[in-house]
């Protein structure tokens, strides 16, 4: 009985203990830091709200592009590897919250001892079960676990930020593609073109009415053409290689959608406030969960400068004779006297990473707010060569038709059709480029600004 009332003060006092060291904490709580956030961005866009509010597929009107997206956000590798790493942070957050309950375990042993003093044989035989439980001073196992937890959200986040990265190379590399088949499909007329030219040539030089130099520039011409052919032809290859990878395939041809000329077109584009991309973008959002978590392990070195306490139990019984039990509780506290200030400086050192990570959060929204500035004037710019460029085109055609006509009637010499007829040519190739190149830099804002993404309530909620 006394024993019984022993076991059970002991009881008490030790939870009594572990009540009052769990109510103390070390460390500091993290805290968003104070940026440096401008007002509103530089360039002249609607403010109100944001293009990155939107799913990425209502920018998109080509079908066979958003089953191209649809198929890499699954199948490309890159994605797959970031889905298995939110997986394994999962998992360790599993293994963080076991630490917040007993340890359960078991033994058994068996013997049989002979000497020469007692006839026969002396068996031993039992087994038992062995309980411990580490009470969590200074709050050291919470922290740990919030430490799992910041980085499953920061798994999250990259997670986000792949798939973002993805969906605008995708469409990028596809739009390329568009561009590259609407220049094959201009170097062929040319080159179709130049030849009916040559032919002509060709003729009145067998008739003797132009000389072998027109003749020779007539065929450098079609062999221009025909160059242009070849190299675009490349290109066309390669980039359907390219996205096959992000496909997650093999290199293959590529289904073609919508013309170039029928792709995506916004004509006004809002990006709402510069603050919001510290919580939109997730690139940012990850390096401030990453800067969490590494705050909080803070809180854990130094709560190892401190002592510990670990409750234990164990009971058992011997299998030969079964009436004999036994049990055994205990505590144990374990802490630091001399380490010759080396729990210290593990503690500076993790101070140390969390400057290191404050500030590679700092240069993430730098280069967002860069970025989103790069977008937005290349937006501006690229729209307006387009229509440059495309006016450039009409009058090098219109020159090179008048051209032609005042050759034939004897009016120019042949170098300034072949002159016109190369800019006209240039026109038709840059004039594609530069619509490509407005589309792409829609894209490329469209991923600056957070590519849809935006904080979810119920994280932001759990990592207050």
């Amino acid at each position: 009985m006394k024993t019984k009332l022993k076991y059970g003060l002991l009881l008490i006092l030790l939870g009594f203990l572990s009540l009052q060291l769990e109510s103390c904490k070390v460390g500091e709580d993290y805290e968003r830091q104070k940026m440096n956030v401008p007002e509103v961005f530089s360039q002249d866009f609607p403010k109100d709200s944001s293009i990155s509010n939107l799913p990425w597929w209502k920018l998109f009107n080509d079908s066979i592009l958003v089953d191209l997206i649809d198929t890499a956000l699954v199948n490309n590798k890159s994605i797959q590897v970031a889905i298995s790493r939110i997986q394994e942070s999962q998992l360790q957050i599993d293994i963080a919250k076991a630490d917040y309950y007993p340890f359960i375990g078991y033994n058994g042993y068996g013997s049989s001892l002979a000497n020469s003093e007692v006839s026969g044989l002396s068996n031993q035989a039992g087994g038992g079960v062995n309980v411990s439980y580490t009470v969590d001073l200074w709050q050291k196992i919470k922290t740990m676990n919030k430490i799992a937890l910041q980085n499953y959200f920061a798994t999250e986040e990259a997670y986000k930020s792949l798939n973002v990265s993805i969906v605008s190379a995708v469409a990028s590399a596809y739009v390329s593609l568009r561009d590259i088949d609407n220049r094959m499909i201009i170097s062929e007329k040319t080159a179709n073109n130049f030849q009916e030219n040559l032919d002509v040539m060709q003729a009145r030089f067998n008739a003797g009415f132009i000389s072998e130099v027109d003749l020779s520039q007539a065929k450098i011409q079609v062999s221009e053409a025909k160059t242009a052919l070849e190299i675009f032809n490349r290109s066309r290859v390669q980039i359907e290689n390219a996205i096959s990878v992000l496909l997650g395939t093999a290199p293959r041809s590529i289904p073609r959608g919508l013309p170039l000329f029928d792709q995506i077109s916004v004509p006004e584009i809002p990006v709402g406030l510069p603050s919001a991309l510290l919580d939109r973008r997730p690139d940012i959002v990850q390096a401030e969960r990453r800067l969490h978590a590494q705050t909080l392990r803070i809180g854990v070195a130094e709560a190892l400068k401190y002592p510990s306490l670990t409750l234990s139990l164990d009971m058992g019984a011997q299998l030969v004779n079964p009436s004999f039990l036994f049990a055994d509780l205990g505590a144990q506290l374990l802490g630091p006297i001399f380490n010759a200030g080396k729990l210290q400086r593990n503690v500076e050192v993790e101070e140390a990473r969390t400057r290191q990570l404050l500030l590679d959060y700092e240069r993430s929204y730098l280069f967002a707010l860069q970025e989103v500035e790069d977008a937005m004037i290349a937006v501006q710019t690229y729209r307006r060569e387009y229509n440059l460029r495309n006016e450039q085109m009409l009058m090098s055609t219109k020159a090179s038709q008048l051209a032609w006509v005042r050759y034939d009637g004897g009016l120019t010499s042949y170098l300034e059709v072949l002159n016109l007829q190369t800019s006209q040519f240039n026109a038709e190739l840059r004039a594609s480029e530069a619509f490509k190149n407005q589309i792409t830099s829609i894209i490329s804002l469209y991923q600056a600004l957070g590519g849809g993404w935006s904080e979810d309530p119920e994280n932001n909620k759990e990592s207050n």
